[in-house]
């Protein structure tokens, strides 16, 4: 059966959400370009860039949605566990760009959607402040983080890394911590899979997304959530 699906042009405007496809699950529109505006906006709509090598645009708002609340978010005592042993450090906006780069490069080129294009994209926007990331380190190294977009108080997550045991799971521990001191309300992962779950996640259908993009989306957190900072220090 032929799919059709709106093409984007360079108004920046997109279709509803409502009108994205079951199957597959969110697939909402094809083409218009990267542009750090456009992708912004598509944030601020529920809509979110992803693609395969060889695939053209595509553009997606799958329902139901995984979602984190920080303010409910608690590590397992395995993992707290572990971070008393080991003391990774944890930093906010320390190194986006490498941990966008590395998202991209500690996955197989064929199972990656994070291209060249994308990775400079995302740059652009943590350029000018709407793109943030979490970074974990160990030995001065960076082991392992995660980044995404801030939309109010809404936190779109997109992709993590982990080059240690945990190391991922640390920076979103680190991440609903941090947000749920600054006024930070909701954690967007996009589709559930078995590592979210594991992870405490859970699903809003889109009725229920929706309500609460629109309720967050114009809200702030406090002054300086952004600011690049260490979240957790190594002992000296």
């Amino acid at each position: 059966m032929p799919i059709y699906l709106t093409e984007l042009d360079d108004s920046f405007l997109f279709p509803s959400p409502y009108e994205a496809l079951s199957d597959p699950n969110g697939l909402l529109a094809i083409g218009g370009d990267l542009n750090p505006e456009r992708i912004l906006n598509g944030y601020h709509q529920g809509i979110f860039p992803w693609y395969g090598p060889g695939e053209p645009i595509l553009w997606w708002s799958p329902s139901p949605r995984a979602v984190f609340d920080p303010n409910t978010f608690r590590p397992s005592k395995s993992l707290k566990k572990f971070q008393r042993k080991q003391q990774y450090k944890v930093t906010l906006n320390n190194a986006t760009a490498r941990v966008i780069q590395l998202c991209s490069s500690t996955r197989p080129a064929e199972e990656t959607w994070l291209n060249e294009d994308m990775q400079r994209s995302y740059i652009e926007l943590a350029n000018h402040g709407y793109c943030h990331s979490i970074e974990v380190w160990h030995d001065e190294q960076l082991v392992g983080g995660l980044y995404g977009i801030s939309v109010g108080q809404l936190f779109c997550g997109e992709s993590m890394f982990s080059l240690k045991d945990n190391a991922s799971k640390i920076a979103l521990w680190y991440l609903c911590e941090h947000l749920a001191s600054n006024d930070g309300q909701l954690i967007d992962c996009q589709v559930m899979n078995s590592h979210l779950a594991s992870l405490g996640a859970f699903e809003l259908e889109r009725d229920a997304f929706f309500k609460k993009l629109l309720s967050l989306r114009d809200k702030q957190t406090k002054i300086g959530t952004f600011e690049p900072q260490t979240l957790q220090d190594m002992p000296q």
